[in-house]
C-alpha cells in the first residue's frame, strides 16, 4: 500500500498500486493476409476468447525477443521480417506500474509446434485480416480491448504504408 500525493496537494493513505512485469503482443499477419488469433479460456472473464499473441518479458529479455519467443511459443509462427513497433503504453496508470508493447509482425509462416506451458491450452486460428473489424463488431469473435486496440493500430500503419508507397 501506497500513500499517494496527488497535484492539487490531496493525499490518499490507501493508494494500491499493482506491480505487474512489462509484455508484449502482436498482430500476426501471414503472407496470405491471415492474422494469427489464439484461443483461451480466460477466467476472471468467464469464457473463451481470441486474442493475439502476448505474453510478459522474461528477465535479460528484450521487448523484440519477448514478442517472438511468445509466437513461437504459441503458435509454431515465425517471419524472416523483423518485427515493426506500433507503441509502447501503461497497461491501466490508475493503478497498475506495467506496460505493453505492441509489434506488427508480417509475412509470417509456421515453422514450429507450438511450446505451451503447463498451465496454457492454446488454439490456433486464422481469419482474414481485412474482416477481423467485422468480425469483432458483429460478435463473431469475442475478445478483449488490446486485440481491438493493436488490430486498428495494424490496420492504420498499413494503410499509411500502402499510402506512401502509392498503391
Amino acid at each position: 500500500m501506497d500513500q499517494c500525493e496527488l497535484p492539487n496537494g490531496i493525499v490518499i493513505d490507501d493508494y494500491y498500486v499493482q506491480e505487474y512485469a512489462d509484455w508484449v503482443n502482436a498482430i500476426v499477419i501471414t503472407k496470405d493476409n491471415q492474422i494469427i488469433l489464439v484461443e483461451q479460456y480466460r477466467y476472471a472473464g468467464e469464457g473463451i476468447f481470441l486474442e493475439i499473441p502476448a505474453g510478459k518479458i522474461e528477465a535479460n529479455e528484450t521487448f523484440e525477443e519477448g514478442i517472438l519467443r511468445e509466437i513461437k511459443e504459441e503458435t509454431g509462427f515465425t517471419s524472416l521480417k523483423k518485427p515493426i513497433k506500433l507503441g509502447e503504453f501503461m497497461v491501466n496508470p490508475a493503478t497498475q506500474n506495467n506496460k505493453v508493447i505492441t509489434y506488427l509482425i508480417v509475412d509470417a509462416s509456421k515453422k514450429f509446434e507450438q511450446e505451451l506451458d503447463n498451465t496454457e491450452e492454446i488454439n490456433v486460428h486464422m481469419f482474414d485480416f481485412e474482416k477481423l473489424g467485422d468480425l469483432i463488431q458483429t460478435g463473431q469473435v469475442k475478445t478483449q480491448l488490446f486485440t481491438v486496440t493493436a488490430y486498428l493500430m495494424a490496420k492504420d500503419y498499413l494503410y499509411n504504408k500502402s499510402k506512401r508507397l502509392g498503391s
